[in-house]
């Protein structure tokens, strides 16, 4: 028996499963981060958080490539963009500064999220590689939109394999600048393009295994060990996530899609950038201290801890500037509608 799956960018329909999805991967960044994963010396942690961030960033890629797939204003993109992401991450960054200290050339790497860049990171805002790198793609998306419009959405497929070509030619399998990681955010663009405009495809069962064996990929193409000596595992990890997720758009009644479209991935989803971007600061200080058994004793009060920010946040700080950005983008689309049919 197979089930059948189209994918339209033109629709609107919220789609649960990359809530699934986004949920799931911000799920195994935490764990990554804050849980023992296995013995130390088989990296289980490091492969985890990695494999998590390559479904974050395909995602990412995708659904900004689908939305500029439907729109092509790229001001409102960017004024929606620029108030979903800045204000908490300027927050943030106010309440590390804080402390004392800190030179103002990493203060400004961080604020204008070049920090990948350059490697100046602030103490407990090493994660800011990651914003960067989504900030540094909004401007480029942005600027081939304003040039070449729509048909300059079919160039990132070609910028994604050439920028994954050139982490070959240097033998670079994992890395937190622009030129070593946004092949993975570009993943997720061809993915966006190649499901664009498709008839429905009839999915079998193998679906299930090759979405399980996605999985293993990636895991492996993550793992210090095998990236040493498989490395072809590592440069290909961009297009095991994006395989993952573009699979799953298959089988809709299978207990795999029931999972990724369960109500508490979408409440993880929904909190996940603040979950993302505070939970540093919760194993820091005295959460942070003693030897193993009494740093991860610990650990439960620091997720209750980053889960009660995070749901304040995205309430309190998040929706509101989301909406505002969301209220001004609607204003400037119709005022310029306005200008050019006068």
């Amino acid at each position: 028996m197979t089930e059948k799956f189209a994918y339209d960018p033109r629709a609107k329909a919220h789609l649960a499963v990359l809530d699934g999805w986004r949920g799931l991967s911000i799920l195994m960044v935490l764990a990554g981060h804050m849980l023992p994963i296995g013995p130390k010396a088989y990296f289980l942690n490091e492969a985890v958080a990695a494999a998590g961030m390559a479904i974050f960033f395909v995602l990412s890629g995708f659904l900004i490539t689908t939305t500029l797939l439907r729109d092509q204003t790229v001001v409102t993109f960017l004024i929606k963009r620029l108030f979903r992401i800045v204000p908490l991450a300027w927050t943030f960054i106010a309440f590390v500064l804080i402390a004392p200290g800190r030179p103002m050339d990493i203060v400004v790497a961080n604020l204008f999220f070049y920090a990948n860049l350059s490697q100046y990171y602030l103490r407990y805002a090493p994660h800011f590689w990651s914003l960067s790198i989504e900030m540094q793609f909004y401007m480029f998306i942005a600027l081939i939109v304003s040039v070449f419009r729509r048909k300059g959405l079919y160039l990132l497929p070609l910028c994604g394999i050439a920028i994954t070509v050139a982490r070959v030619w240097r033998g670079t399998t994992v890395g937190v600048t622009t030129f070593d990681r946004v092949d993975e955010i570009l993943a997720g663009a061809m993915l966006a393009l190649l499901l664009s405009g498709r008839k429905p495809v009839a999915l079998g069962k193998a679906s299930g295994a090759a979405s399980a064996l996605l999985i293993v990929l990636l895991l492996a193409g993550t793992q210090q060990y095998v990236r040493h000596t498989v490395p072809l595992l590592a440069y290909l990890r961009p297009y095991f996530a994006a395989g993952l997720v573009g699979l799953s758009f298959g089988y809709p009644h299978s207990g795999y899609r029931r999972v990724l479209e369960s109500k508490i991935l979408r409440y993880f989803a929904t909190i996940s950038y603040a979950l993302y971007v505070v939970h540093p600061i919760t194993y820091a200080g005295w959460l942070g201290s003693g030897d193993r058994t009494e740093r991860y004793l610990k650990r439960p009060l620091s997720f209750l801890i980053t889960f009660v920010i995070a749901h304040l946040s995205t309430r309190y700080l998040e929706r509101p500037s989301t909406d505002f950005g969301h209220r001004l983008a609607a204003r400037y689309k119709a005022s310029h509608i306005s200008n050019a049919s006068a």
